[in-house]
C-alpha cells in the first residue's frame, strides 16, 4: 500500500472552447462599429465647430430649460404615483363598475399617443373658454405648462397603475394567507407585507417609466413650454446651428444615464437580502 506524502497542486480549469464566429456575432460587431462611427463624428463635429460665444449666450438658457424639464417630469411622476394607487386598486376590486372604469382609463391613456393627449387637453379645453371661466378653471387651462403637467400626470398614472397592479398580483397568495393566520388586518397586511414585496418587483419598471417620461417630455416644446427642447428650438431658430440639438442630446443622455445609475444603486440596496 502506498502513502501520498504531498498534495496534488491545484490545476487551472480547462480553457473554454472558442466561440464560433456566427452571423449574429458579425452583425453585432457591425452594429457597434456603426454607432462608434456615429458618436465619433458627433464628437468631432462638436469639437471642431465649438463656438464659445454661442455656448456662453445659450448655455444658461439650456440649463433653465433643463430645470423646467426636471421639475415637470418629477411633479408629474409624483402626482401620477398618487393617482395610480386608487386606479390600481379599482382594477383589482371585485366591483365590476369600478374595475371597468379603471380599465377604460388605463386602456385609453396607454393606447393613445402622449402627444395626442397633450393636444386634446391644450387645444380641446381651450375651445371651452367661456364654460371654464364660468366654473373658475380657465386660470389653469390657459397656461401651457399646466396642460402639459395634467397630460403627463394622467398618462404616467395609467402606466404606474398597471405596474403596481402587476407587482401586487405577483406576490404569492400564501403571503396573504399567512398574514390572516397571524390575525393581521387587511390594511396592515398590505402596508407591511404585500406592498414592500410588490415595490421591489415594480422598482425596475418604475425606473423605466421615469426614463420614458424624461425623453417624452420633449413634446411640450410644441405647445410653447420652454423646457430643454423648447430652448433648443428657440436657439436653433436664431443661429441655424445643428450643434444646438447635439448639446440638447448630450444633456438628455446625461440625465438618463445619471438616473439609470442612481436607480441601479437603489435597486442593489433594496434587494441585497435577495442575493446569494
Amino acid at each position: 500500500m502506498s502513502v501520498t506524502e504531498s498534495m496534488i497542486a491545484p490545476q487551472l480549469p480547462p480553457p473554454a472552447p472558442p466561440r464560433p464566429f456566427t452571423a449574429a456575432r458579425f452583425a453585432g460587431i457591425l452594429f457597434m462599429a456603426f454607432w462608434l462611427v456615429v458618436f465619433g463624428l458627433a464628437a468631432s463635429s462638436i469639437i471642431e465647430g465649438f463656438d464659445a460665444e454661442k455656448f456662453y449666450k445659450y448655455g444658461p438658457k439650456f440649463l433653465s430649460g433643463l430645470s423646467v424639464t426636471i421639475v415637470l417630469v418629477l411633479t408629474s411622476i409624483i402626482l401620477g404615483a398618487l393617482l395610480s394607487l386608487p386606479v390600481a386598486f379599482a382594477r383589482m376590486s371585485g366591483s365590476r363598475i369600478l374595475s371597468a372604469i379603471a380599465y377604460g382609463y388605463v386602456y385609453f391613456f396607454r393606447g393613445t399617443p402622449l402627444i395626442a393627449q397633450l393636444y386634446l387637453i391644450y387645444y380641446g379645453f381651450g375651445s371651452f373658454k367661456p364654460q371654464l371661466e364660468a366654473v373658475g378653471l380657465w386660470w389653469f387651462f390657459r397656461e401651457a405648462y399646466n396642460c402639459a403637467l395634467l397630460s403627463f400626470t394622467l398618462n404616467t398614472a395609467a402606466y404606474q397603475a398597471e405596474i403596481l397592479r402587476g407587482a401586487i398580483e405577483s406576490v404569492p397568495r400564501g403571503q396573504r394567507e399567512a398574514a390572516h393566520a397571524l390575525g393581521l388586518g387587511g390594511y396592515v397586511t398590505y402596508l407591511r407585507i404585500i406592498m414592500p414585496q410588490a415595490l421591489i418587483v415594480a422598482l425596475r419598471p418604475y425606473g423605466n417609466e421615469i426614463i420614458l417620461m424624461i425623453k417624452g417630455s420633449a413634446i411640450v416644446a410644441i405647445v410653447t413650454v420652454f423646457d430643454l427642447m423648447g430652448e433648443t428650438r428657440r436657439a436653433y431658430s436664431r443661429t441655424f446651428d445643428m450643434q444646438m440639438y447635439l448639446w440638447a442630446g448630450l444633456l438628455y443622455l446625461t440625465i438618463v444615464e445619471a438616473l439609470r445609475n442612481f436607480w441601479n444603486v437603489i435597486e442593489r440596496r433594496l434587494t441585497r437580502h435577495l442575493k446569494r
